[in-house]
């Protein structure tokens, strides 16, 4: 599963938080991973979206969810 990174700075900046504050139960390489348009775990994207206070769609990577589809 991949998040948007570009969606979850948005979101950070709506909830004026800062990665830091995202890093309470997600290691420093996750984010890096994150920002790196890597796969992370559902569980991880999951806890991402809790953490930001929204709904995990709200930050999945609509284009490598689709591309998946294609496939």
């Amino acid at each position: 599963m991949r998040i948007d990174p570009k969606k979850v700075e948005l979101h950070l900046a709506r909830k004026c938080m800062s990665e830091a504050d995202l890093r309470d139960g997600t290691s420093p390489q996750t984010l890096l991973r994150i920002r790196r348009g890597m796969e992370v775990k559902p569980k991880t994207a999951g806890r991402i979206a809790r953490a930001l206070g929204v709904d995990i769609t709200d930050i999945i990577d609509t284009n490598a969810t689709a591309m998946a589809d294609n496939v």
